[in-house]
Order: C-alpha cells, then structure tokens, then sequence
C-alpha cells in the first residue's frame, strides 16, 4: 500500500489516540507473527485469539501504530482507540479505495468465486497491473486487507466478496465499491445462517449496491430467479451462461479427463482444469476479462497456460493413484459437480482395474436441511457408481447409508468419526489404480487425506 499518515487514519477512523500521531504506516496487519516494520497493526479479537494481547509483540517487531478498541498502556507508542477494530479495519478500506485510481472488480456466488478469481487473475495479469487476494480472503477482514494491499500502481483489483448470513455482501460491496460486480451463481449453501434459496439470491444480488451509477454486473442467466432478482435493482446487467438468451455465450463444450474445450466468439479455448463446473468459472471470467477489452483469442492464450489451483479440483497422480483433490470446502452444488468430475475422469481413465472412490467429509452450515442433504449426496454417490465410500464425521454417516440403500451395484461404505481416524485405515481400504475424490467442508481438514495418500503411495 501507500505511505499513510498516522494521524489521517486516526481521522478516518474517528479513533481517540493516546500520544503524538505525526508519524507514518506503510502497511497494515492483524497478524503479529507476520507484521514488517513500519506496519500499523489492527488488533482483531477471535474466537481463538485476542490481537490485543499481541500489541507489545507487534510494536516489538517494529509497528508504527497499532488500532486497539482497549488502551493497553503502552505510553512509548502509537495507539488509536475505537469502539471496534473490525469496522475500524473497514472503514480505512473504503477510504483507501475511495483515494486510489484503480479499478475494482468484486465476485460472488455460492460455488466457484476463489477459481473465477484465479482464473481472471491469471488472464488480467498479462496485459494490466493486477492484485488480486493473496488467500480466500472474503470477509469484513479478508476484503479490507485485500484493498489494503494493493499499490498506487495497480490497475485492477480482484476481491472476493462472501456471505455465511443475510447483510453480509450489502456491507462489504461498500467497502469495495466496486466498477464490476460478478455473480457466479447461486446454490443452496450456508442455509444455516439463510433460511432458504430465495434468501440467498437476495444476499448475493446486493452486491450491486456498491456499484456506481455507470457500473456494470455480470450474472448467470442459467439461474432465472437470479436474473429476476438482479434485474429488480434497476443496475445495468450483463449475463453469461449457455442459454440462447445470454449476451456473453459459450458453445461446443467437449470434456477430457483433465481439462475442458470450449468456444467463445469464435476462438476455440483449452482448460486445463476439470469438469463442468470449471467450464462455467471460465465463462464467468472471460466475461469479465471481455470488460477490459480483452479478445476472445487473448483469454484462450493466457487460459491454456493455468495452472492447477490447490485443493480446488487439483487432479494429482500419485504413485498409481488419480486423485482429484478437492477438499477445501463443500456444499450440495459444489459436490454434485465434483462427482460429475469423478465420473468424467474415470471414464477417460487407465481401464477396467480402476475403482472409484470417494473420501467424503461432512457438509457444514445446513441447519436443519443438513439431513436431508447429505441423504440426496449418498443417492448421488450412488448414481455416479462409486464402489468405496470412506465417509467422515457424522453427516457423512447419512451419505453412506443413503449410498448403500440407492446403489444398483455394490456399495463399500466404511465410516470414521474424523479425519485422523480415517488416515490411520487408508492402507486398508485404499489400492493400486484407484481414482479417488477427496472431498469435504473446511472443518474436516481432508487435505491430511491427500498428504496421507502422498505419504503411502507415492
């Protein structure tokens, strides 16, 4: 970021300071253990940590000020005290961005929002000064600190904007204000903090209320109450999708067992990633590169170089195992399509002595419905023919026993109460020529799966 005055931030944030504020920040952060000299520190409580019991730890490593909503006494330094860092952390954001001339492109949707983001990244990057988040950062912390990252020579801005209950996005969108908001899509997900589909849909459409008078949103015009929603606020939309009636359309999709082909405005593009699902986060991002005039043909030169995006449908090989390792999070759409990936991968696979199998973490923030959701994944496991079924947690329990009950053919279900456990048997039950989909939702920590498989077949 720029060189910012202490004294300005104090202003902005409407803190009360404690001593002289003449001097200046070059950075931000929450992280003690990562703060660079010259940084100004936001002291974050958690639910594990408190950042104000960090304070003397950050000044030591040489913060210039620190944002405390507590005075911890520290007469020797800057501190600026506010009711609450967090909004504090928000409100410097904002201004930050207000203050500086790049542009700002915000994405979200219930499936597919970190690869879309990759994906524009990747392209963006070679023909403009692009900073995008350096993690999943997509929260009331994760965005401003995206903002805050960027440099005065950076053109664009790639943020993630995402929701787990209803006003999270409104608030988010004007911290970012963005020129480009993006819609991916909208599943039934975090139902335990939204009470159901249409919910959501109003969530994710308000992201536009952070769009300026002449800025645009791009929407999946495959989700009609989506488009009926987004319509409703009277910005300017743009959709994409494989409907006729889509302004920014995709045509002659041919999968292959790692990557995906596909035609748009005429060129014929190369995905390396696989599955449908990635085919549609391509679309979303062309259709948002297309906003900064990017061709057709430059989006299929930069999309064939990606590279694979780490725990998001990363397909591995290890030993003689095919593994799609796709464990950082889970919902009912984001599994559905990695079976179909599962089932896509096995057929372009190494022949008939292959199994597939499917490690399954639970499902988590599904409130009442999560019963009725991990019982219509096990039907889908068993309609996508998975043969082993390692299930972890107590969901997952429900999606064995419905795989077992729906399966035309037989089902080999084994059930573990957590992670740690099912490691400890994967020698048991995992064989040569296996093609395994490892996949769950965060707090499953399934990434110790593939280290485990790594660890044994390699």
């Amino acid at each position: 970021m720029k060189e910012f005055s202490v004294k300005d931030l104090a202003q902005i944030i409407k803190a009360d300071p404690t001593k002289n504020i003449d001097g200046v920040f070059t950075g931000v952060s929450t992280d003690s253990r990562t703060i660079q000299p010259g940084d100004c520190f936001f002291a974050i409580g958690g639910e594990n940590f408190d950042g104000h019991d960090y304070v003397a730890d950050a000044f030591a490593k040489g913060a210039a000020c620190a944002v405390v909503s507590r005075d911890n006494k520290s007469p020797d330094h800057s501190l600026l005290i506010v009711s609450d860092t967090i909004k504090a952390l928000g409100d410097f954001a904002r201004e930050y961005r207000r203050q500086m001339n790049f542009k700002v492109v915000a994405i979200t949707g219930s499936v597919g929002k970190t690869t879309t983001r990759q994906i524009a990244y990747h392209v963006l990057r070679r023909h403009f000064r692009v900073f995008g988040a350096p993690k999943n950062f997509n929260n009331n912390i994760g965005l401003p600190l995206t903002l805050l990252g960027a440099d005065p020579q950076d053109q664009i801005i790639i943020a993630e904007i995402g929701s787990n209950h209803p006003g999270e996005i409104a608030y988010l969108t004007q911290i970012a204000l963005p020129d480009v908001a993006l819609i991916t899509n909208v599943y039934p997900c975090h139902l335990e903090g939204f009470a159901d589909l249409q919910t959501i849909i109003q969530e994710k459409s308000s992201i536009s209320e952070g769009l300026p008078a002449d800025g645009i949103l791009l929407i999946n015009t495959d989700f009609d109450r989506l488009v009926t929603a987004c319509r409703a606020k009277g910005t300017r939309v743009i959709t994409f999708g494989k409907s006729d009636t889509s302004d920014i359309q995709i045509a002659n999709i041919a999968h292959s067992g790692a990557g995906s082909s596909f035609t748009l405005d005429g060129s014929r593009v190369y995905l390396p990633l696989p599955g449908p699902g990635n085919v549609e986060n391509a679309l979303a991002a062309w259709a948002l590169c297309s906003r900064f005039g990017l061709t057709a043909d430059d989006f299929a030169q930069a999309v064939k170089t990606l590279p694979a995006i780490p725990m998001r449908t990363e397909l591995l090989q290890i030993g003689t195992l095919t593994v799609l390792n796709d464990c950082y999070n889970a919902n009912p759409a984001s599994m559905k399509n990695a079976l179909d990936i599962l089932a896509n991968v096995a057929a372009c696979g190494p022949g008939e002595k292959s199994r597939l199998v499917f490690v399954c973490g639970d499902m988590a923030e599904l409130g009442r419905q999560s019963w009725q959701l991990h019982a219509e994944l096990g039907r889908l496991v068993a309609h996508a023919k998975v043969q082993l079924l390692l299930a972890i947690g107590k969901f997952a329990r429900i999606t064995a026993e419905a795989a077992k009950t729906n399966a035309k053919q037989n089902v080999q279900a084994k059930c573990f109460n957590d992670t740690a456990s099912a490691c400890n048997n994967l020698q048991e039950f995992i064989r040569d020529d296996d093609i395994i989909l490892v996949k769950g939702s965060r707090l499953a920590g399934l990434e110790l799966v593939v280290e485990k498989l790594k660890e044994c077949f390699s």
